[in-house]
This record gives structure tokens, sequence and C-alpha cells, in this order.
């Protein structure tokens, strides 16, 4: 099989997983069930790892599993029920540990915030993301002493955005604390110093965590996509849909705290993408306010797709925002922050040039 062969089926796994989760349930789902049921093995087993890939491994086929088939594939159905059964049992555990872990620490006077990973409910990412404002030394003595934890080696982005990677003794998934800074390089103190202030408490599989307010939410997603990935899982896409959903988002105060954090250019048009993604898939505008579309730099239409994720241009699209990202953190006068900023373009170009000669840019990026 070719590598154009390989982008097709790959595309088309994306294609479908995107009209399961974001289009409106319908009789046009039946089509798809059946389409989906009619992949050969090979075609299947790629949709089922790009669901992975996407978190959305239990939104996706919960969407297949409510579509009534009366002629539907005994052996495909299996299949979904027994991929459905090894993720929830995947996510018991790590949700097991999760609060064991953040129950520990807030019970010895350190607020954990969960950060990222409960986004996706009832889906979960493939790692665990924390935010403490406690002493690194403090937390990472904790983890390996009260929870065996071995840490793993740190990157220079890792020390610049001060986190620490975590194994946990039979846990799969890494636990990543950040510890008083957020951003790449750990340029967004500014969010950073009222998160915990800022967190609310959720109740999941009676469980009680603490995360981070809607605006702070949004603003950590656009950070990870438009300024550290520059690409979207289909997760992020879905997840920011069923927020803006709710009616919880002011757009006012969403504006006013991300442009003291100098990102709200970015926040807009991480807004805009996900609105002209969820618009294909339902034919319906979200209908954002002005100061949203006025203020986004670019929208999905400069979004493609390649290897399994939503990519977003690096020229001059991204390079854009990190300009403007840049100003807004010099004119807030935080120069130490914006001289962290600074060092973004020489890491990632160290990165890519350890990715060419090694294959990998580990303990780079």
């Amino acid at each position: 099989m070719t590598s154009q062969d390989e982008h097709f089926i790959s595309h088309n796994s994306m294609v479908y997983l995107s009209e399961l989760v974001l289009a409106p349930l319908s009789r046009a789902r039946v089509a798809l069930k059946q389409k989906v049921f009619g992949l050969n093995d090979r075609q299947f087993g790629n949709l089922l790892q790009m669901a992975h890939l996407n978190h959305v491994v239990v939104r996706g086929l919960n969407a297949l599993r409510v579509v009534n088939c009366g002629d539907a594939d005994i052996a495909r159905t299996q299949q979904v029920e027994d991929a459905l059964e090894a993720e929830h049992a995947r996510i018991a555990t790590a949700m097991h540990v999760l609060h064991q872990v953040c129950d520990a620490l807030e019970h010895r006077g350190h607020c954990a915030v969960v950060i990222k990973s409960l986004d996706h409910w009832p889906d979960l990412g493939s790692d665990l993301d924390l935010y403490t404002d406690s002493d690194p030394g403090v937390i990472c003595e904790f983890m390996t002493r009260h929870f065996r934890a071995m840490v793993a080696p740190r990157s220079w982005g890792d020390r610049l955005a001060g986190k620490w990677n975590f194994l946990l003794p039979g846990l799969p998934e890494a636990f990543e604390i950040h510890i008083g800074r957020l951003g790449q390089t750990g340029e967004q103190a500014v969010i950073a110093s009222s998160l915990v202030e800022r967190s609310r408490l959720v109740e999941i599989c009676s469980h009680t965590f603490r995360v981070p307010s809607v605006y702070d939410r949004i603003m950590i997603s656009t950070l990870q996509r438009m300024y550290r990935h520059f690409y979207f899982r289909l997760c992020d896409v879905l997840d920011t849909a069923l927020l803006a959903e709710t009616g919880m988002l002011d757009y006012e105060e969403l504006r006013y705290r991300s442009m003291e954090a100098g990102i709200w250019e970015g926040v807009a048009t991480y807004l805009a993408i996900v609105s002209d993604y969820v618009d294909t898939y339902r034919g319906i505008d979200p209908e954002l306010p002005n100061i949203i579309k006025t203020s986004a730099r670019f929208g999905g239409d400069k979004i493609f797709y390649r290897d399994g994720f939503l990519r977003i241009p690096i020229m001059p699209e991204s390079a854009g925002l990190y300009r403007s990202q840049l100003a807004g953190v010099f004119k807030n006068g935080k120069l130490q922050n914006c001289a962290r900023l600074s060092l973004l373009p020489w890491l990632a170009s160290a990165a890519v040039l350890g990715q060419k000669l090694t294959g990998s840019d580990k303990g780079i990026w």
C-alpha cells in the first residue's frame, strides 16, 4: 500500500469520526454506521486508532452504538463493544489514581488543579495533567516517596515551562505536573498566578476534582494548540463546542482575561477554527460574537489534515500569533516572561534539528 493510500484511509477515518461526534443525530447516521461497518479490517482498525489518537473513543463509538441497524455486522459490533470495554477499563484505572494523587496533595495543603485531562470527559487523554503553585522540591519528594513515582528526564522545554513528568507503577499514563507556570517556555505566569483561585469543583465518577474556570480552560487549550503543538485533535473541537453551547462563556470577560495574558488574538483564532469546523459537519454557524470574528487572524479555511491531526500552518499564520503574544507580554511590562518567550524560536529550531539528526526531539522540546 502506497503512502498516498495510507493518507486516504487515514483522512477518511477523520471524516467519519467528525461526522459521528459533531453531526446531529439523524437518520443519516444509519447510513454512516453502515459505511463504517462496511470498512475492511485494516480500515476499521485505522478508525479505532484515529479515535484513540484524537481522544474520542468513547464518544465516537457510543455514537455508533445508539444507531439501530437491523442488519449490523455481529463481528464488527463485538469489536466496538470490546474497544469500549477496554477504554472504560483504562479510564477507570486512571481516574482512580488521579483522584488518589489529587486527594493526597490537597490533604497536605497543596492545591492540585486538573488541567486539560478532564476536558474530554467521558473520554480521557493519554496523560494526566495537574497544576499546582507549591514548591517543586516538595512536590517531587512527595510524588517519589508517597506514590513511588519515578521522575522522567526533563527536556529543555520542560525546564523552561516549569513542568515535571512522573511515572507511577502500574499506570501507563504519565503524570505531568506544571508548577507555578504555564506556556511552552513558562511565560504565562499571568494565567498561572490566579488559576488556583479561579478554579472550580466538579464531580466525575463519584470523585470531586478541582478544574480551571471556563475562561482559563479556553486559554490553556489555546496555549497548547495555537502556540505549542500547532495542531488540533478532534476532541479539542468537540470539547470547546460543547463548552460554548453551555452558555457559560462571557466573551467580553474572556477577551479581558486573555488580553492580560497577551493571547487574545490566539484565543479568538482558536474559537474561529472550532466554529468553522463544527459548521462543516453540522451546517449550523455557532454565531460567534463580532469581537471574536474581528480579532481572529484566520479561521478553519487554513486548517489541513495530516498524520492524524488537524494542522495549523506555521508560516505565516502561527508566526504572526507568536509575534502578537510577544508584543502583548512586553506591553504588559512582563520583561522576564518576555525573555522566556523570546527563547521559543531557538527551542523550536533546536527541536527540528534534533529530529533531523537523530530522529527524535527528545531532551529538547
